[in-house]
């Protein structure tokens, strides 16, 4: 007989161990292996409670053995739910208790009013983020802590939802069962998607829009949202609570952009909140398998490369640029042709850009010694395309770059007026008296 108890501390993570586990079972199982058949060795694995509620390794040998010639038989027995609901004296079934995961409590548990029991709160730091998704839990909300069930120093004790991480010392055998959820996690969403969905039964001007007639307004709010972000400043946690509140309020206008759409898809029957959170969940989990798979990525570039590939895969794709919306701005549609270009290893270091030749024929065309025609445009349209290309290899935002560039031009304009104010006279004539001036508007 031998425990298996170590692997846990050999593991970086639970997934690890789970595998190293299989590993380990499959390994013994098919130790006498000869000629493709086994030797007939049999062996028991033991789980605490049933094997079919929250075992992640029984899942895993079930998926892994048929590939190693290995059959698996579980054998039925009771699980810990039949201990915990005995000890609760509630019925499971009559009360319609939610099953949920403790490290997946706050997304689970949404919207759900009734009684939870929360499995595998195996840590305080699983605790502490089911107390804090609770934002105003409400007066004399408890929860009970059932720790240790059928061994000697079982607790089954009910404590006050502000001391939730703080009344026991969790381990895998540790639940939590939440009598009632009076106000679930995402309460606010729930609100937000109710209150938009009476606006657009009861106002005039909500009734009349179109997904077609909101995209102006989508584009809008989401340059918003883009400049309030980038005001938080380079370390947004000592950023000023007025810049805090302005990046909230333009995120939750931008919010209710998506908001409005599901409205009206499900009201054209397309989809709807919960189709559409769905389907980027599963988007999310499909392009990470770094994450939620096997496949390796150490790095940021290999992340990308996978994703794009999933991408490509997915929407059957048969062009490396296809999908690439030719509505966007230019330079954002060039910083994407970049990034797909660096993914096969065709990105801006072996492209061979002749950004100086480029910008020598630029001087002479300001010079005037080149005429400004088509060529002039079909310059300046391959500089603007290099300069973006340039700015996606360095991980520049090349529209980020151009609006603080506009940015720094705007403040120079301005110390201008104040300096032409300050003789007495406007900023264009006081530019058409004194052309030096003019000396102080270039950038670089």
């Amino acid at each position: 007989m031998r425990g298996l108890d170590d692997e846990y501390e050999r593991g970086e993570g639970f997934d690890d161990v789970y595998r190293s586990i299989v590993t380990t079972l499959l390994d013994a199982a098919t130790s006498g292996t000869t000629s493709g058949t086994t030797s007939g060795i049999t062996v028991c694995y033991a789980v605490p409670g049933s094997p079919s509620v929250a075992e992640r390794t029984v899942e895993l040998l079930r998926e892994a053995a048929p590939a190693r010639g290995v059959e698996v038989r579980v054998e039925p027995a009771v699980s810990y739910l039949d201990l915990a609901f005995e000890r609760l004296g509630v019925d499971a079934l009559a009360a319609g208790v939610l099953l949920v995961d403790a490290a997946t409590f706050t997304a689970s548990a949404a919207g759900h009013h009734g009684p939870v029991l929360v499995a595998q709160a195996w840590s305080r730091q699983l605790l502490s983020d089911m107390k804090l998704a609770l934002d105003e839990p409400p007066e004399g909300q408890t929860a009970v802590i059932l720790h240790h069930l059928g061994l000697a120093d079982e607790r089954v004790e009910t404590v006050a939802w502000a001391d939730l991480d703080r009344a026991v010392e969790p381990d895998h055998l540790t639940s939590v069962f939440v009598p009632s959820l009076e106000v679930p996690p995402a309460a606010a969403l729930m609100t937000l998607a109710e209150t938009v969905a009476v606006l657009r039964r009861a106002c005039p001007w909500d009734r009349e829009q179109t997904h077609a007639s909101l995209v102006r307004h989508l584009l809008e709010e989401t340059y918003e949202a883009m400049e309030a972000l980038e005001a938080l400043g380079p370390d947004p946690a000592s950023a000023p609570p007025e810049a805090a509140a302005h990046a909230e309020e333009e995120l939750g206008d931008l919010l209710c952009q998506v908001l409005f759409h599901a409205t009206i898809g499900a009201e054209e029957g397309l989809f709807n909140l919960g189709d559409i959170a769905r389907s980027i969940n599963d988007k999310l989990v499909t392009r990470h398998p770094h994450v939620f798979g096997d496949t390796v990525a150490e790095t940021a570039d290999d992340v990308v490369r996978n994703w794009e590939r999933a991408k490509d895969k997915s929407k059957l794709r048969t062009h490396l640029l296809e999908g690439i919306p030719a509505a966007m701005p230019g330079l954002a549609r060039a910083e994407k042709v970049e990034r797909k270009l660096a993914s096969i290893g065709l990105g801006w270091e072996r492209s061979g850009e002749p950004l100086g030749e480029l910008t020598a024929r630029l001087q002479a065309v300001a010079a005037g010694a080149e005429p400004a025609d088509d060529r002039t445009v079909a310059l300046l349209g391959d500089l603007l395309l290099v300069l973006a290309r340039l700015s996606a290899d360095r991980r520049i935002d090349p529209e980020t770059a151009l609006r603080h560039a506009i940015d720094r031009l705007t403040l120079r304009v301005e110390v201008l007026e104040a300096e032409a104010a300050a003789a007495g006279c406007e900023l264009e004539e006081w530019i058409k008296d004194a052309p030096v001036h003019k000396q102080h508007l270039p950038l670089c």
